[in-house]
């Protein structure tokens, strides 16, 4: 029998993985620990500031790390960060390693087969962060240029996508997190990060000479990020769902949005300026985890 389901296993993919795991809250409780992943450079969800993790996302987290101490009964629970890239989130999440991602991953029907995603936290699309000096105002302007795309997201899948449909002629490539990326068109080896415009905002916010980048071109689609968890596992959905809908309800959220968007934020103590969409005031009162597609 267990010959039988490993083959099984073997052929169901990341989504049977997680069913070894899927009781998040018994897990915690018998480890007396939780582990917690984060960004290095989602500004201003997820992103280091001196060594430690800070953003709206990891404001998220340390409630939820709140709940699940209360829930299981551990008020010393020892809490993990983890630092992880858009390649291998949802494998640590799958095999154990982390127990959930709370950063700038979006919701999409592809990933909801091997996870599952809380309420959507924030909703952007795929545009481009270019020098203001490079002429570049939309993707047609991308023919025979190179364009940094951070490798496992959605976006490298909408661009390349796009690029092949409408004949733009751009040359991929594909570094392994946002500030590799923005550092190859900082040292002009791409002319364009196509990425959320979000995550661009943040990064041009933070950069040495901020006044030398814009975010240009239409974009592609919109996208809820929200965070991620183990795939059926409902006891600890409901628990993180629960969390952040009392934060989006009680007007907390609100509250870490203006911190985050709103105001100067670390390191540079600069603003971003981005009040918040329609998309997001609506899901305040409508808590929806939909997925994009």
């Amino acid at each position: 029998m267990k010959f039988r389901t490993t083959l099984l296993c073997a052929s169901m993919g990341l989504a049977c993985l997680a069913t070894a795991h899927a009781d998040t809250l018994a897990k915690i409780s018998e480890r007396g620990q939780i582990t917690v992943a984060y960004r290095e450079s989602s500004i201003p969800f997820s992103y280091l500031d001196g060594g430690k993790p800070v953003g709206i996302t990891v404001d998220i987290s340390n409630a939820i790390v709140e709940a699940v101490k209360q829930a299981t009964g551990k008020k010393d629970l020892k809490v993990n960060w983890q630092a992880v890239t858009s390649q291998n989130r949802i494998p640590l999440l799958v095999n154990g390693t982390i127990d959930m991602e709370c950063g700038s991953t979006t919701n999409n029907t592809t990933r909801a087969k091997d996870v599952d995603f809380a309420i959507n936290h924030f909703y952007t699309g795929t545009r481009l962060l270019v020098k203001k000096t490079s002429g570049i105002k939309n993707y047609s302007d991308l023919n025979g240029k190179t364009v940094a795309v951070t490798s496992g997201t959605t976006n490298l899948q909408v661009l390349r996508k796009a690029n092949a449909e409408n004949k733009w002629g751009m040359e991929v490539v594909m570094p392994k997190d946002h500030a590799d990326a923005f550092l190859l068109v900082e040292n002009d080896r791409a002319v364009a990060f196509g990425m959320d415009d979000i995550l661009l905002f943040g990064l041009i916010a933070n950069a040495k000479n901020p006044a030398a980048y814009e975010v240009v071109a239409d974009a592609l689609q919109v996208e809820p990020y929200a965070c991620m968890l183990r795939k059926d596992d409902p006891k600890f959905k409901t628990l993180v769902d629960g969390v952040i809908g009392d934060l989006m309800k009680s007007g907390k959220f609100t509250t870490m949005y203006d911190k985050w968007f709103m105001k100067p934020i670390p390191p540079t103590n600069s603003a971003l300026g981005l009040p918040m969409s329609d998309a997001l005031k609506k899901n305040l009162v409508e808590l929806s985890d939909k997925a994009a597609f």
